[in-house]
């Protein structure tokens, strides 16, 4: 843990390097889509995403994630979603203690989910699909 911490220089945040904005996600191949709120957040708001197949999303909320960690493949980009980051801030931290090498938290909380998948977006992820 003390390495990690100390490869979290200015650079690396000044860099942006723990981030993805929404639009960027939705561009990625190969997503898997971590949303760290509680399951009653998640069941008040779900994240399905069945127009785009680049991305799995699962709702393993934070205190769940030590017993479920082997839930998350290890293979694929793990984006971290909650509503104001701090949460997605603590998971981040977690999963990269856990030998997770390709992870970002999700810029934007639900105004930035909301704006990719207004009717335009989709529609042209659904374009590039046929």
């Amino acid at each position: 843990m003390d390495s990690l911490l100390k490869n979290l220089t200015l650079d690396f945040f000044g860099t942006g390097q723990h981030k993805i904005t929404p639009d960027k996600l939705m561009e990625k191949e190969n997503v898997f889509l971590l949303d760290v709120r509680s399951r009653e957040e998640a069941q008040t708001l779900a994240f399905q995403f069945k127009c785009h197949p680049n991305i799995t999303s699962e709702n393993i909320p934070l205190n769940e994630l030590p017993d479920k960690i082997n839930d998350i493949p290890k293979e694929k980009f793990i984006a971290i979603f909650c509503p104001a980051g701090v949460r997605s801030s603590i998971a981040f931290i977690y999963l990269l203690s856990k030998g997770f090498k390709n992870v970002r938290i999700i810029e934007g909380g639900y105004p930035g989910i909301t704006e990719t998948v207004k009717p335009g977006k989709v529609l042209k992820v659904i374009r590039r699909q046929k």
